[in-house]
């Protein structure tokens, strides 16, 4: 699609009634995004929400399932802010690829039913635009004692 062509991401999400947070400060030695000819890597975000974690736990055990989709979806958009920062949000081609890791708790197996708050938030905002590959990996521990963490890769022009 054209870039005349394409809609304006900034005012869907306007439109859809969220709006992108601050970009979230760094808590080690990285930089929230990085662009690369025509993509953008941004660093695993976790749910930061006005400068501070949002949860912390393991998913299935301190934190519920649909708990750690909304921290997923928190997660999203702090990335979506990390692009919008670096190149801006109306400059995206596509959603290329998500990952996302899921603090787990002993047993617990749904962490691609969590890492759709963010996959699903992607939909909303860029319709067909959104769709990407994707994993959704359960690990021991996150940084900070986050319950979920997602990175994105993006197409922008």
């Amino acid at each position: 699609m054209s870039e005349d062509m394409r809609p304006s991401w900034t005012q869907r999400i306007q439109e859809i009634g969220v709006s992108l947070p601050a970009v979230a400060a760094p808590v080690a030695a990285y930089v929230p995004a990085i662009r690369t000819g025509s993509l953008v890597y941004t660093s695993g975000q976790v749910p930061i929400v006005d400068g501070a974690l949002a949860a912390t736990g393991k998913v299935g055990g301190d934190v519920s399932p649909e708990e750690a989709k909304q921290h997923a979806r928190t997660c999203a958009l702090n990335a979506l802010a990390a692009v919008d920062a670096l190149v801006g949000l109306d400059s995206v081609v596509r959603i290329v690829k998500v990952v996302g890791f899921v603090a787990s708790a002993d047993g617990f197996t749904g962490q691609p039913a969590v890492i759709n708050g963010a996959s699903e938030l992607f939909g909303e905002i860029f319709g067909e635009a959104g769709q990407h590959a994707r994993s959704a990996v359960g690990v021991s521990e996150l940084p900070l004692g986050a319950p979920v963490e997602v990175e994105i890769i993006v197409e922008v022009d």
